[in-house]
């Protein structure tokens, strides 16, 4: 068992480390908000994201994806659309001490951060495809403790995201580099965006 999770938490974290847009998305808004419980709705959404698609790859429900294309091509579209909108508020997006525009609503956080976790088809091909291929070599407990692994960094990940962008927020009292972050988050979204188009059609 201990084996299964060893292999749970260096999968999770090799997957959840390289910088994407759930990622950027949520050490942004740590980083844009006065208070560490603001971004709980970022936190929680994309862990429950992340918890979500963990599990059907665990149970193998991915493989409905590659057998109806055109699902894919939808889940490619909306997803492109959705980051496109993304990078665009987030662009004008400013921590609340340099203007009296309010950080980004609760509602507004999670949907966005359900958008860039479950409509970004590199973060369901990563989780699903991956996980769900290594899940395959486990059963029973060692496959429920492999699972309950990667899950757990998965969380911690996010918080840990959210925590960074706050300390960050300390440290830059005047805002300046909190507006630079903002900008360089919308670039990287936009650029996930036009990846994403690229696969569309490829399709």
């Amino acid at each position: 068992m201990t084996q299964s999770i060893l292999h749970g938490i260096l999968l999770a974290l090799g997957l959840i480390l390289p910088l994407g847009a759930q990622n950027v998305f949520v050490f942004n808004q740590g980083a844009n908000h006065k208070y560490f419980k603001k971004t709980l709705p970022v936190i929680i959404t994309a862990g429950l994201c992340d918890t979500f698609l963990i599990l059907i790859a665990v149970l193998g429900v991915s493989l409905i994806l590659n057998q109806y294309p055109t699902l894919q091509l939808l889940i490619y579209i909306i997803g492109f659309i959705f980051l496109l909108f993304m990078a665009w508020s987030l662009w004008q997006e400013k921590p609340s001490e340099t203007s009296e525009q309010a950080p980004m609503s609760a509602q507004k956080q999670i949907s966005f951060a359900v958008s860039v976790s479950l409509l970004n088809p590199h973060a369901i091909i990563d989780t699903v495809g991956v996980i769900g291929t290594s899940a395959a070599l486990y059963t029973g407990f060692e496959k429920i403790a492999f699972t309950l692994a990667t899950i757990s960094i998965s969380w911690l990940w996010f918080i840990g995201l959210a925590v960074a962008g706050k300390q960050m927020r300390k440290i830059d009292s005047s805002g300046s580099l909190i507006l630079i972050v903002n900008k360089v988050s919308s670039i990287i979204i936009l650029i996930v965006a036009l990846l994403i188009l690229k696969n569309i059609f490829d399709i």
